[in-house]
């Protein structure tokens, strides 16, 4: 019932949702980058590679929280030495 409940009084949140394995990558990024790994080779991780589509990987960079405990200027040169085929939705 809270779930129709919710979808009535935003039926659009389903397309801004982040999924579950999403949010456990990011924690990952984050607890990995705080161990003194670079942003690249942590994208490069099987662990990463494994539970995320490029796509899901372009929005993780997108996401407020990663770009504030990396900072903008670490994720902005990930996006940048990423694939262009990798960065568009």
């Amino acid at each position: 019932m809270a779930r129709i409940s919710s979808l009535l009084r935003s039926p659009f949140s389903f397309l801004f949702a982040r999924s579950g394995h999403e949010e456990q990558v990011a924690a990952y990024i984050i607890r990995e980058h705080d161990r003194g790994r670079s942003l690249a080779e942590i994208l490069g991780d099987p662990y990463v590679r494994n539970r995320c589509t490029p796509q899901e990987i372009g929005r993780l960079l997108e996401q407020p929280e990663l770009i504030h405990a990396l900072g903008d200027d670490v994720v902005e040169a990930a996006k940048r030495e990423r694939p262009a085929s990798t960065t568009s939705l």
